[in-house]
């Protein structure tokens, strides 16, 4: 007899899979959320973050429209295959000086957010300004946050 066959066998149970749901029955994977009413904040610091919120958007907006000699400040321009940034001319043999600047810029940005990342995130983050300009929008659309409260709790 071999030894195998001696000892018993083990049974795996066998679980019944969930009932599948009717279609007229939605199950929700998500919990309700409450929504969230921003109030409007007044002060030094909320003067200073729309400061910045002007001059982030002034550089983002103006950069293009800035002239630097006889062109454009920053031009990438494809089709002849230069970059100019300021006064800079590369060529695509000089990617590797682009590609220097770049990681100078990204470890620049890694460095002031680690010394002062509070200040990135609360006042020049893309995050932040947008959010800033947007709730500006619906403040000016809808009302402060009680009026947004009210319109939200009525019936229509």
């Amino acid at each position: 007899m071999n030894p195998e066959e001696s000892q018993p066998r083990k049974t795996i149970p066998i679980v019944a899979a969930a009932p599948e749901p009717d279609d007229g029955d939605a199950v929700s994977l998500y919990a309700a959320s409450k929504k969230i009413y921003p109030r409007s904040v007044e002060g030094v610091f909320a003067y200073w973050r729309w400061f910045f919120v002007g001059l982030t958007q002034l550089i983002f907006y103006g950069l293009p429209w800035l002239e630097w000699g006889s062109r454009q400040a920053v031009l990438f321009d494809l089709g002849a295959r230069r970059f100019y940034i300021f006064g800079l001319v590369l060529y695509p043999q000089d990617f590797i000086y682009l590609t220097g600047l770049l990681v100078i810029s990204a470890l620049a940005l890694f460095l002031f957010t680690a010394v002062a990342g509070r200040l990135w995130c609360g006042y020049a983050c893309p995050q932040t300004v947008y959010s800033e300009i947007f709730l500006w929008i619906e403040h000016k659309i809808e009302g402060d946050r009680s009026a947004r409260i009210r319109l939200d709790d009525a019936d229509f």
